[in-house]
């Protein structure tokens, strides 16, 4: 394992601080009953109920003005400044504790716990006064230092995207401001759980490993189970599962759930994503909308404090209610063009003419409805009701009381991205086993994201299910119109990543076959050229004026390498 100068450091006080009886990593609790928040925001009008804390955090900035010094604590509410004075830590002779615990062995990164009491700094800020502390978890590795200018301005930090996903724990310490996006999240799934709890709905778990892919039209991820000699599919959806619980006598129930599709990943796209669906028996899809609009105008409101919500340079009204347009009435308002009556042939032809990239795969409602993503979706900034969709792109929900050819069924776009899909379900077990037959000749054109036949769904709506409404809400995105994100992956906890680059450890052995003697390999690793590539990318003239300095650090007895020797290193 190649580590940096930084790292060695850091190992060597590990090592110092077991010697002097410590554990860096104590078992035992640490008691807390207070928080950095609370204390800031409460000392000054009770200043009594702070006469003695227990806090714990994580060291970010201190500032040792020899017997005393000041820490910057970091902990899951905020920063708070700590100051330590040296001979009330240490009222004996013996300062181990803090000349060389605290001053040498502690790092930026290390947690620790204190006791205390706070005060207000001559310069007016909030503080504790550390009586007492213990080392809890040693950092090995540094933090990323995030800079800030006289202003508060952050400059050089923590901020390539990649690094941030792929080390969120990283990101979150040194970019606390972004745990307010998760705090939100947690709100956003809350406020709607609680308001269905409201109206006597109940939540549920269906199964994730299933037999069938069914309930959408997506790519599923697929699998085998060795005891059961089975292929089994992780779930594009749990809609069907939920549907049986209709069939079974619940009157309401919705599952938050995760849901896995093997498709393309992009701005707005995740493999593994979030969703709730929810089904609610006697209703249609006429009263859905209504119910929608309510739900969501309070999830804006627990957020913002009030409806509207501002997505990039827009301002979203999310109190309804919402416009509502005819799946085809939108492609005619933005296109002009009225596909209603048109053939599969016709609008294959209309998609081509408009550079819309198709394939012979698609039937009539794929085809629509790659002509509504590409010329519709991204005029849809207000919440939009898309409704009254061809039966070809919907096989699950019920045809049109008064339109033939299309089923009652809405998407709700925001912002120019679909939220929601809904739909009056369809009940009748004979029509639903032919729009799976339907699916089965798709399939065998090619198309992969084809609805599988279910058996048993269609067996359990022979048993007869009540009518009903399903709604299925995709939460990663709603929750990026409420936090004005513009991609998933800052709503994502630990977003799905490419496979980690690792870089080759060089051996010593490389060094000196690229010339460099072998007893100044340390040297050079000291000055963190741990791999060749770091040595073609470093510059030969600073190489070679820092081996000055680095010599004499090492207490190396050698003699300097000449300026030619060490420009060959680099031939």
């Amino acid at each position: 394992m190649s580590l940096s100068e930084l790292e060695i450091l850091r190992r060597s006080a590990l090592s110092e601080l077991r010697k002097l009886g410590i554990d860096p990593y104590p078992a035992e609790s640490f008691d807390i009953n207070a928080n950095a928040a609370d204390i800031l925001a409460n000392f000054e009008a009770k200043q009594e109920a702070y006469k003695s804390i227990s806090l714990a955090g994580r060291i970010m900035s201190r500032r040792i003005m020899g017997s005393a010094a000041f820490v910057e604590l970091q902990d899951a509410t905020g920063r708070i400044q700590i100051y330590l004075k040296r001979d009330e830590l240490c009222p004996d002779e013996d300062k181990t504790l803090y000349n060389t615990v605290f001053k040498k062995l502690l790092d930026l990164g290390d947690y620790i716990g204190i006791k205390g009491y706070a005060f207000t700094t001559q310069t007016g800020e909030i503080s504790i006064h550390v009586t007492e502390f213990k080392l809890l978890s040693k950092s090995l590795k540094p933090l990323p230092i995030v800079k800030r200018d006289e202003e508060g301005n952050i400059y050089d930090g923590f901020t390539d995207p990649e690094l941030r996903y792929r080390q969120r724990y990283v990101d979150l310490t040194v970019n606390p401001g972004f745990k307010q996006i998760f705090i939100n999240r947690s709100k956003v799934i809350n406020t709607m759980r609680n308001y269905f709890n409201e109206q006597g709905w109940m939540e549920v778990e269906t199964p994730i490993l299933q037999p069938i892919h069914g309930g959408a039209a997506a790519r599923p991820f697929a699998t085998h189970h060795n005891t059961l000699d089975m292929p089994l599919y992780l779930r594009i959806a749990n809609e069907l599962y939920l549907k049986r619980l209709i069939v079974a006598g619940f009157d309401g129930v919705y599952e938050f759930g995760k849901m896995f599709r093997n498709e393309g990943m992009d701005r707005t796209h995740n493999p593994e994503y979030t969703a709730m669906e929810i089904y609610v028996a006697y209703k249609d899809y006429i009263w859905m909308m209504a119910m929608v609009e309510e739900c969501l105008e309070r999830v804006a409101t627990a957020i913002h404090g009030k409806p509207v919500v501002t997505v990039g340079k827009n301002e979203i009204n999310f109190a309804g209610p919402y416009e509502k347009l005819t799946m085809y009435e939108s492609i005619q308002k933005y296109t002009g063009i009225d596909v209603s009556a048109m053939s599969e042939t016709e609008i294959a032809d209309t998609c081509r003419q408009l550079g819309i990239e198709i394939d012979a795969s698609m039937g009539r409602g794929k085809l629509i409805d790659e002509l509504f993503s590409e010329k519709v979706e991204a005029n849809l900034i207000q919440p939009t009701y898309i409704t009254d969709y061809p039966i070809e792109m919907t096989p699950l929900a019920k045809k049109h009381r008064s339109k033939e050819g299309l089923v009652e069924r809405f998407e709700l776009f925001v912002n120019g991205k679909e939220i929601a899909n809904a739909y009056s379900e369809l009940n009748d077990p004979i029509d639903q086993k032919e729009r799976f037959e339907d699916q089965l000749k798709l399939a065998a054109r090619g198309d992969s994201e084809a609805m599988a036949m279910d058996e048993d769904f269609v067996r359990a709506l022979e048993y007869g299910m009540p009518p009903t409404s399903g709604l299925g809400v995709g939460i990663d995105r709603l929750v990026m119109l409420m936090t004005n994100q513009s991609t998933i992956q800052e709503v994502l906890f630990f977003p799905q990543m490419r496979p980690e680059k690792k870089v080759k450890i060089t051996e010593d052995q490389d060094f000196v076959d690229a010339g460099i003697p072998a007893e100044w390999v340390q040297a050079i690793r000291k000055m963190g050229i741990n791999t060749i590539e770091d040595l073609k990318a470093a510059n030969p003239n600073k190489v070679f004026n820092d081996l000055g300095g680095m010599r004499k650090k090492l207490k190396l007895d050698l003699p300097m390498p000449g300026k030619e020797d060490v420009m060959s290193w680099f031939a």
